[in-house]
């Protein structure tokens, strides 16, 4: 607990949400499609008390501080706080916040970072609602902070973890449908970083986007096409970006059948395909993501690897044999990943406040 300045007493309280990784079907998700991803155990955490007009942060991972009006009345922010400000302006909390950040989410590695700084920073403000809604606020608030249209794979990824499971999420009506995973004495995920980050909004991310939507002013919606609609497309670049996206639909269902049928081999087979489509229709790898996917599929007790999240750098996701990578070159760039519950908000215990 914390005196308030006023003679009365705030509480503490710390708010978590964990980033995601992608097993399969990147680049569908803001065209309503299907997507495969599991929360993992790489936390955003914000602690502090709830009190005042402002929000004021601190982070373990940048020297610049937040600092920002409930009221929006700052000048723009930058950097993280432009995230922060995007929640507040989204969710329009009554009551400020004093506290710290901390996180060990890679930033700009395509594991989901800015949304897990979102969803557990709106916890710590007060949001109460649904998941769902939390992580739709969450997507538009990213939105206000980087004027990239994103799909909403990673804050609901994000607020709807199961330990043990990925999530199989319908980008259009939001159903999540936990899909149980291997034992890990099976197989494990491990994540391995290119070394090369990225910021979607300085990518051609909304260059995709817009194609999409090329592509469904011709053949309708892309969720609901098949293979054979692509032939009433003229295009040949918009033909191939919708061609990544209808395939890729079909991985995500295919993977699924083959994670429920305990396959190794078809899921690792399926997230190959999955990098190529991504690498040679949807063009949103680079050649150290391509170097890496090469390694680590031509390492043994590898069943598979891909590129994962929105691309053009960051990480590459593999489906391994336990212990695969312990004696090979990479190892000390990668690291095996679980699947985790979901965000969560809990007050702290007296003395343990930021």
């Amino acid at each position: 607990m914390k005196a308030d300045g006023r003679g009365g007493v705030v509480a503490a309280i710390e708010a978590r949400a964990p980033g995601r990784v992608n097993l399969i079907g990147d680049h569908t998700d803001y065209t309503g499609g299907l997507v495969l991803p599991m929360a993992i155990d790489r936390w955003t955490t914000v602690r502090g008390a709830r009190d005042g007009a402002r929000v004021r942060l601190r982070s373990d991972g940048f020297d610049d501080a937040c600092d920002l009006a409930l009221d929006g009345t700052d000048a723009s922010p930058t950097g993280w706080a432009a995230y922060v400000a995007g929640v507040i302006a989204e969710f329009a909390p009554s009551t400020g916040l004093r506290g710290t950040v901390r996180s060990s989410i890679p930033i700009g590695a395509g594991l989901a970072s800015s949304a897990a700084l979102e969803v557990a920073c709106a916890l710590a403000l007060g949001f109460a609602g649904s998941a769902t809604e939390l992580a739709q606020r969450c997507r538009r608030a990213e939105h206000r902070a980087t004027g990239t249209p994103t799909g909403i794979m990673d804050q609901l990824a994000s607020v709807s973890g199961v330990a043990d499971h990925a999530l199989l999420i319908d980008c259009r009506s939001l159903d999540v449908t936990p899909v149980k995973l291997a034992p890990a004495e099976e197989a494990e995920i491990v994540v391995a970083h290119s070394g090369v980050t990225h910021a979607l909004a300085n990518t051609p991310y909304a260059e995709r986007v817009a194609e999409c939507e090329r592509a469904e002013r011709v053949i309708g919606a892309l969720r609901d096409a098949l293979i054979d609609d692509l032939a009433a497309i003229r295009d040949p670049t918009v033909l191939a970006r919708a061609r990544h996206v209808i395939t890729e639909n079909m991985r995500v269902r295919a993977f699924v059948d083959a994670v429920q049928a305990n396959d190794l081999i078809a899921m690792g087979a399926l997230m190959q395909e999955s990098h190529v489509s991504l690498r040679d229709d949807y063009e949103v790898s680079i050649p150290e993501i391509d170097v890496l996917v090469d390694a680590l599929i031509n390492t043994k007790g590898v069943f598979g690897a891909r590129m994962t999240g929105g691309g053009f750098g960051g990480c590459v996701v593999a489906l391994c044999r336990p212990g695969s990578l312990d004696a090979t070159a990479m190892r000390d760039d990668a690291w095996v990943v679980r699947a985790v519950g979901g965000a969560s908000v809990r007050p702290m215990p007296p003395g343990r406040a930021a």
